[in-house]
């Protein structure tokens, strides 16, 4: 398989109060801030799209959905914690065909052992149909710390989903 010749990204951030206006949504522009410094020095072409959508199982579903058919990247950020209306990790998990639990066990490792509050956390990445998928927790410091982690592996992961090794041959 060929490497896309432009990476279609999606953010969508889940957050009821910045969906009705209550609060301006910083993580999500946050997490395409630190996509685009990376793609840019990787010299990716791509396009991102930022979604803003309440904390709702049948809105994040369906967005995933149809999604999955054109984006090479997903990144959600919010709702990965335990209160009542922390529904992304219900949502996306199911729909997985592969999970990849390492990047997110070592991020609250990491983070947790400074700040236990950070094993709270229960954010999961893995693949959905064609998409990589990354779930954040909603905090500009937290999508600091995640995507700093999460870059340091980005490209490996994009080159072993589409099965090229690091030394550019075909699985």
């Amino acid at each position: 398989m060929n490497l896309p010749s432009k990476y279609e990204v999606l953010v969508i951030t889940l957050s009821d109060r910045a969906h009705k206006g209550e609060y301006e949504d910083l993580s999500g522009p946050r997490v395409i801030l630190k996509l685009e410094e990376f793609m840019r020095s990787e010299e990716w072409e791509f396009n991102i799209e930022l979604k803003l959508i309440p904390d709702d199982t049948s809105v994040l579903r369906s967005l995933l959905k149809s999604a999955t058919g054109h984006c090479d990247i997903i990144i959600t950020t919010g709702g990965t914690g335990i209160g009542p209306r922390d529904i992304t990790i219900e949502t996306v998990r199911p729909l997985l065909s592969k999970e990849i639990p390492g990047v997110m066990e070592y991020i609250r490792v990491k983070y947790g052992t400074e700040k236990p509050n950070a094993l709270l956390s229960r954010g999961v990445a893995g693949i959905i149909g064609k998409s990589l998928i990354y779930t954040l927790p909603g905090s500009v410091k937290a999508v600091d710390e995640y995507m700093t982690e999460i870059l340091k592996t980005l490209k490996h992961t994009i080159l072993m989903q589409y099965g090229i090794d690091s030394h550019g041959k075909t699985q």
